[in-house]
Formats: structure tokens, sequence, C-alpha cells
């Protein structure tokens, strides 16, 4: 992200926000890979990489990961970006249907409604989901498939918490609220959250969101927008493609026309 502000003529303020902290009780993925190889599940969708991956790092303490990929290949498998899938595809798994742009669960929620391909021996229905989870639970999705009829098995990995070091952040929401930044970029819905935590703690919560009123705000898609206007914040861009690389260039070719 630095390197691609710079290289867009911004000068970066850099603040970590969150971290991803792997579950220390993996109750629910053994359960989850018990069902899968008694043949429980339909539909086993792959929210993100990292996930993917912490996923299969717990299941090999139980079983070999050429059994768990064997038992995935009965089920319908989805993934719901480019993550997720660059890892199952290293992995040599097959992908039945992968979320198009901007990847968030409407547009899983489309694929699935669309109709579903399963392998030729399954029961070639859509009734039972495992979903790999990504830090927080994806609530509208869950809510929108039980609608439907269908049983929804939430499996978490791991979880969003606070940088163990929030002193840069402290300082970005400080800069902010002294007027010395101009762009704010967000990369997901937690990280608001989580900004805003910190500001709270400042005391500067009102004060943060009163200044990036005055600043080009960036999002990298639907969902994290979502949160920022639920947070009191606007949203001046979205970019073509839920990419960093876009985000950069495209808010700050706005900022620059300003």
């Amino acid at each position: 992200m630095r390197s691609l502000i710079e290289r867009s003529g911004g000068v970066p303020t850099i603040a970590a926000s969150l971290r991803e902290v792997p579950l220390e009780n993996n109750t629910a993925v053994f359960e989850f890979l018990d069902r899968l190889l008694a043949g429980d599940f339909d539909v086993v969708i792959f929210m993100t990489g990292v996930g993917t991956k912490a996923l299969l790092e717990v299941v090999e303490t139980k079983l070999t990961r050429a059994r768990f990929f064997e038992a995935l290949q009965c089920c319908c498998v989805i993934v719901r970006g480019p993550k997720p899938t660059a890892v199952l595809r290293e992995w040599g798994v097959r992908i039945d249907h992968r979320a198009p742009e901007p990847n968030t669960w409407r547009e899983l929620l489309s694929v699935i409604d669309g109709g579903l391909s399963f392998p030729p021996d399954s029961r070639q229905r859509a009734g039972t989901f495992a979903i790999q989870e990504y830090g927080l639970p994806s609530v509208e999705l869950y809510s929108a498939l039980t609608d439907r009829g269908a049983s929804v098995v939430p499996v978490p990995v791991y979880r969003w918490e606070l940088p163990t070091d929030v002193a840069p952040l402290e300082a970005a929401i400080r800069s902010a609220v002294a007027g010395e930044i101009d762009v704010l970029l967000f990369t997901s819905a937690q990280q608001i959250r989580n900004v805003l935590e910190i500001a709270e703690r400042l005391g500067l919560r009102e004060s943060f969101v009163a200044a990036s009123q005055r600043c080009r705000v960036g999002s990298i898609g639907p969902t994290c927008s979502e949160a920022l206007r639920e947070a009191g914040l606007h949203v001046d861009l979205e970019p073509s493609h839920p990419h960093m690389g876009h985000l950069v260039r495209e808010t700050l070719a706005m900022t620059n026309d300003k």
C-alpha cells in the first residue's frame, strides 16, 4: 500500500488498524471436518484466502490434506473472491462457482440463486451449507440462505482484533483531526470499526468523523462502504475493481482533479 501511494504521487501515512488472530479453540473446525467426512454438507463456501489456509492447518492436525481435499470434492465448492480461488487452485481443488466482483455476500447469493453445479455422485441439492467465516459472521448471507430453506453451518477459523501496537493508529487519527491528511483509504469494514474504537478511547471520535468530511474517502467495495456510512463517514469512491491498486490510483486521481 505504501509503495502504491508513493508511485501515485501521494505521501503515505500507514497505520495498521487490525490483525487476524487464529482461534485458540478449534472445536468448530473439527465438527465441520467430522460432518464433511460423513457427507453432511452439500455446499462449502470459502470466504477468504487466509481463512482457507488457516482451516487446512487445523484440519491437518487430524487428517491428511489429500483426504480432506477428496471429501471437499464431493460437495459443491464456491469461493467469494480471488484470494481463496488462488489457494484452492494451488491445492488442486475443483472450484464449481466463484462470486463475481465486488465479491460480497450479495454476489454469492446471486450465484446460488442462479443454480449450482454438483459432482455426479453427490445428492445434487443445496440443503446444507458450510461457510468458512472471515473474522465476523456474514449474518446477512446466513439469513438469506435460511430464508431459502437452507441449513447454515458457520466455520470460524480466526477473528479480528486491534493491532498489538496501536500507537501508529493513534498518531494517524490525531493527524486527521489536525487537518494533516487529505485522503482516507479503507480496505475492510472491520478497519473503520477499529479506527473509531481507538478514536473513542482518545476522546476524538466526533472530531475524527468531522475531520473525515474534509477528506477524500476511498472504500474498497460495497461492504466497506456500508460500514463507513453507518459510522457517519461519507464515501467518495469505490474503485472500478475491488483491489488495492485500483483503490489507490483512482482515489488519488480524483483528489488530484479536485
